[in-house]
């Protein structure tokens, strides 16, 4: 079982910032894949940023330029710096991770409990 805990949402005025961490942990022999997510209300969740092993990213078009994804692989954590926040950047933010755990048979896709970041006009 892998377990991630996530940290660092809260209330933010518009045009300010957030870091955003969550920290994997339990039986874990590599990471492909850190990302985040969100989910406003009433709409689907989606991808905001991802980082893979290599160190390669993507980013939604709607943050690029204002966020940034990076990954401490010996903490087996990710974090997402935002900066330059908007109204309509208000959603819980996921952190997912994929990898291949300790028993190097099978492969993991866990999801952190989710943080709200809201941004106020």
């Amino acid at each position: 079982q892998v377990q991630l805990v996530e940290s660092g949402g809260g209330l933010v005025q518009a045009g300010g910032s957030l870091r955003l961490s969550c920290a994997a942990s339990g039986s874990i022999f590599s990471i492909n894949v850190m990302g985040w997510y969100r989910q406003a209300p009433g709409k689907q969740r989606e991808l905001v940023a991802a980082i893979i092993s290599g160190g390669d990213t993507n980013y939604a078009d709607s943050v690029k330029g204002r966020c940034t994804i990076s990954r401490d692989n010996a903490k087996n954590t990710v974090y997402l710096q935002m900066n330059s926040l908007k109204p309509e950047d208000t959603a819980v933010y996921y952190c997912n991770v994929k990898g291949t755990p300790g028993t190097r048979y099978g492969f993991f896709d866990s999801w952190g409990q989710g943080t709200q970041v809201t941004v106020a006009s």
